[in-house]
């Protein structure tokens, strides 16, 4: 259980996130939504001890509300901008994990945010640096899931063209 008057968010204040939890896991609430965006993950970037914090109930959220899962892998992708965020994350596999499934999930239905959702899988799966380039990628060969038959497939990107080899 975490002691919520320990925990700092974007803001440098105590107390608030969990109140804007309970209210959105009671009601759909833009501006609470708004708002722990704000405090968990400042200008879809800085992540606080907070963020971390509460990960186990935006990955409890995330199933039904996609606000959830899309704060939450933001806060996963800002792991590498504070200075405890591996260790604060690593107290939350079975989320990540979880997030991770609901992530795969919704790329297979190959949505219009598509590439956010590919830098939001790539931090999931523990990639930081490279989900933090998604819009800067240079010659690589990355191995993902296939959205048809979920069989591992190496596709490359880069100045040498963006393609999967014939033998995948």
């Amino acid at each position: 259980m975490t002691d919520w008057t320990q925990v700092v968010d974007a803001h440098g204040a105590v107390g608030r996130v969990p109140l804007l939890l309970d209210q959105v896991e009671r009601e759909e609430v833009p501006e609470a939504w708004d708002e722990l965006w704000d405090r968990l993950c400042l200008h879809g970037e800085t992540v606080s001890a907070a963020s971390f914090a509460a990960l186990p109930r935006l990955a409890a959220l995330a199933p039904a509300r996609a606000q959830a899962l899309e704060l939450a892998s933001a806060i996963v992708r800002g792991t590498l901008r504070h200075p405890d965020g591996e260790a604060l994350l690593a107290d939350c596999p079975n989320q990540v994990d979880r997030l991770r499934e609901l992530v795969d999930q919704r790329l297979r239905t190959r949505p219009a945010d598509y590439s956010r959702l590919f830098g939001d899988l790539l931090a999931l799966a523990g990639q930081y640096h490279w989900s933090a380039s998604l819009g800067d990628f240079t010659d690589d060969f990355y191995v993902v899931s296939c959205p048809g038959c979920e069989a591992e497939v190496t596709i490359a990107v880069g100045d040498y063209g963006c393609y999967a080899p014939i033998r995948d």
